[in-house]
């Protein structure tokens, strides 16, 4: 396994070794000692999956501390690009973006710890898309930020008119004006 640090702190890819021949292939996909020795120490407690259809867009979202989310993400079909947003105040890189394409051929996983907002845009006829969170899903601390924020600026790969947006998604607020309540820490 290889971790991979980017350009925005506690933001990783993780390059998951894999065993392939004739046969297929072998993944082992997530290992709570081997992770956290590399790192990641978010104890996670919730699966979650979805499909989606090309030009689907869902983000950007999180929840309010205390019941922010890490997450360690990874495609099983298909091909997204998946987006991450700094929230965290004082950051050196708050309000900026990191996207990196995860697919079923690449096996790449991102680690967003908590304190960034998440999104991602489908780019493959379908796409499964797996998600492993350390907190639970609370609907009194969800929020989010448009997908097409101005100052965000983010370019999701899908043209405009082949955009699928949730009604719920249409309607979140700009950057500028999202609440969020993170405070960077090294």
């Amino acid at each position: 396994m290889e971790i991979i640090k980017t350009d925005i702190p506690n933001l990783l890819i993780v390059k998951p070794e894999v065993f392939a021949d004739p046969r297929g292939y072998f993944q082992e996909s997530y290992s709570e000692k081997r992770y956290k020795k590399a790192g990641i120490t978010a104890s996670f407690i919730q699966d979650n999956i979805s499909k989606s259809t090309y030009g689907v867009i869902r983000g950007l979202h999180y929840q309010l501390a205390p019941y922010s989310q890490s997450k360690l993400v990874h495609v099983l079909e298909g091909t997204v690009l998946d987006v991450a947003v700094d929230l965290r105040k004082n950051s050196p890189t708050f309000g900026q973006h990191y996207a990196v394409e995860l697919s079923s051929e690449n096996k790449l996983q991102f680690y967003i710890p908590q304190g960034f907002a998440h999104g991602f845009s489908v780019l493959s006829e379908t796409a499964i898309f797996c998600y492993k969170c350390d907190n639970y899903y609370s609907q009194e601390a969800e929020r989010g930020i448009a997908y097409n924020d101005a100052q965000l600026n983010i370019d999701w790969k899908v043209p405009t008119e082949k955009r699928i947006i949730s009604s719920k998604d249409s309607i979140l607020p700009a950057f500028k004006e999202a609440e969020h309540n993170f405070v960077y820490s090294i």
